[in-house]
């Protein structure tokens, strides 16, 4: 637990330190507005000095500075907002890039370890509540003690007994937020805590809405999201008592300190000395809020803090982008056509488990294709997930043409290969739209190509908008073979150099399983392809040789199959 709280102060510390800059503007600015409040109260207890005295000299020009600084401090306001905001605004980008980076980097190995609900969660809803910790806590946590001091600084020059009264005052301040403030903490991450599990919760149970139907569980599921969304209400209403009580608390302690300085000037209050007395027992009364405001902004702020703590719970679990030395070598592209390499290579996904895949090797070359065959849980889909970079060998090496594959950009792999899987991933929109989402800017021409090499220009033929027919999402209203099709079409349209497959007729009939196998043909045409298959119809494909894998072991035999 220990080595966990300092990567989230190392989390936290490094986001501080990239917003410093911003930082540090909004707190002079915030500086400055103390500066101004005083002398605001300063003129104020002057011009009210003069109605007192009955004098009225230098009235009108004590009203004026006053009502000037009013505005210059409005302005000032107005500024410091825009700038808060902004610096808010660019942090969160800021933030939110560097956690897509990290996801791209870890790839869909991350939703072994991470639910899809708390990325989504993180990426959404953490980040954008960091706007008060970006606008709000980091500047009032570097002003609030010295503002705050200032102003008993300049109170106890102008008036040292209300000065001592001030300062008195705000030394308990510090006592009352490290109160409330761990108080404010435990009830805050509890609340996150349960929004969480609403989230996750939510999110299955729609995934798995037919499931849920058709076990009669539907009241049972509906009561228990019912529970969640209670509970994560009474969290959050726990959160607002206690934020109440911390601003009841700062009220107390300016209402005593405000007490305490009438009494001790009262006489002076009710002019019974000069004009400067009664300005200045006036100006320790004006200036006791200026005091207080600094120390209000951080203690308001203090649940923002408590946000950041949370975000950074998730962020750190996320594995960090690749900063090694071969990761910075790494090449950004890679020439076609592509051989494929195994060398001697071992995987596992935990010391417990032992190894998935015990020293295989093979190579392939441009126009042949590889069938992985072999029992479940052998570890196909495993070598494939090896092959895109989504995890890297516990030992061995992996190479295209020649060259190491942890020396190759993510970007150039992702653009040299082609996945299809057992259920490939289609998204709310037109079938347009879903094909074209691996080469947006392909012309028509090449998006006609695709079709017709994929045999989907008979079923667009068929639909009543054709290309623009909106498909739900997962590709509801499709068939299965349709989608296949579809996956194809998209590849097709990409034009890379290696093809993946995993399974890709697994849950088809025997019919539309040979009518994907033809279609696939023109896909992988010249390409280096590697299917994991336990259909015996790709064993017609020409140019096709096998890789048996079992449980922890590779079959010896590599067998060349003729069409």
């Amino acid at each position: 637990m220990v080595a966990d709280k300092k990567k989230l102060k190392f989390w936290v510390k490094e986001q501080n330190s990239l917003h410093k800059k911003a930082v540090y503007g909004l707190v002079f600015q915030g500086f400055l507005n103390v500066i101004l409040g005083c002398a605001q109260a300063w003129f104020l207890a002057r011009a009210l000095a003069c109605i007192l005295d009955s004098s009225m000299k230098g009235f009108l020009s004590f009203v004026f500075w006053f009502f000037a600084i009013c505005l210059l401090r409005l302005g000032l306001n107005v500024v410091q907002d825009l700038m808060a905001f902004s610096a808010g605004q660019k942090a969160r980008s800021r933030l939110r890039r560097q956690i897509l980076a990290q996801i791209f980097s870890a790839g869909p190995s991350l939703l072994r370890t991470t639910h899809s609900a708390r990325i989504a969660a993180l990426l959404v809803d953490n980040v954008e509540s960091l706007e008060g910790y970006f606008a709000r806590w980091l500047p009032s946590s570097v002003l609030w003690a010295p503002a705050q001091w200032f102003v008993v600084v300049v109170l106890y020059w102008q008036n040292h007994r209300a000065g001592l009264i001030l300062g008195i005052s705000c030394l308990l301040l510090p006592v009352f937020q490290a109160v409330f403030g761990i108080a404010t903490g435990r009830a805050s991450r509890k609340q996150f805590l349960a929004l969480s599990r609403l989230q996750r919760r939510f999110l299955d149970r729609l995934r798995g809405l037919a499931t849920i139907v058709m076990a009669g569980r539907s009241e049972d599921e509906a009561q228990a999201l019912a529970e969640s969304a209670d509970e994560l209400r009474q969290r959050t209403m726990k959160v607002l008592r206690i934020a109440f009580l911390t601003s009841a608390s700062t009220d107390l302690v300016m209402i005593i300190a405000l007490v305490g300085i009438v009494i001790t000037e009262s006489r002076y209050l009710l002019h019974t000395g000069s004009v400067e007395q009664a300005a200045s027992a006036l100006f320790a009364v004006f200036v006791v809020p200026e005091a207080f405001a600094p120390f209000r902004a951080f203690s308001a702020a203090y649940q923002d803090r408590a946000r950041a703590t949370e975000t950074a719970e998730v962020a750190v679990s996320l594995p960090a982008v690749e900063t090694d030395p071969a990761q910075k070598m790494a090449v950004s592209e890679i020439s076609a056509p592509v051989t494929i390499t195994f060398d001697h290579v071992w995987y596992r996904w935990s010391a417990e488990r032992g190894w998935v895949l015990n020293d295989v090797s093979f190579t392939l070359s441009p126009d042949e294709i590889l069938l992985l065959t072999g029992p479940s849980g052998a570890g196909k889909s495993t070598l494939l997930e090896l092959v895109l970079g989504f995890i890297k060998p516990g030992k061995g090496q992996i190479y295209f043409n020649g060259q190491d594959s942890m020396t190759i950009a993510p970007a150039s792999l992702a653009q040299t290969i082609s996945y299809l899987g057992q259920k490939p991933l289609l998204f709310y929109g037109t079938l347009k739209e879903n094909i074209l989402f691996a080469r947006p800017d392909a012309s028509e021409e090449e998006l006609h190509s695709a079709l017709k090499a994929a045999q989907l220009e008979v079923v667009v033929s068929q639909l009543p908008n054709g290309l623009e027919t909106l498909i739900g999402e997962g590709g509801f209203g499709l068939s299965g073979g349709q989608i296949q099709r579809l996956a194809i079409a998209r590849a097709y349209l990409k034009k890379s150099s290696v093809i993946l497959m995993d399974e890709p007729t697994a849950h088809l009939d025997r019919e539309t399983e040979q009518e994907i196998i033809l279609a696939l043909k023109p896909l992988l045409k010249g390409k280096t392809v590697i299917i994991a298959t336990h259909s015996e119809e790709f064993d017609l494909f020409d140019k096709a040789k096998s890789l048996h894998l079992l449980h922890s072991n590779v079959s010896n035999d590599k067998e060349e199959i003729s069409a």
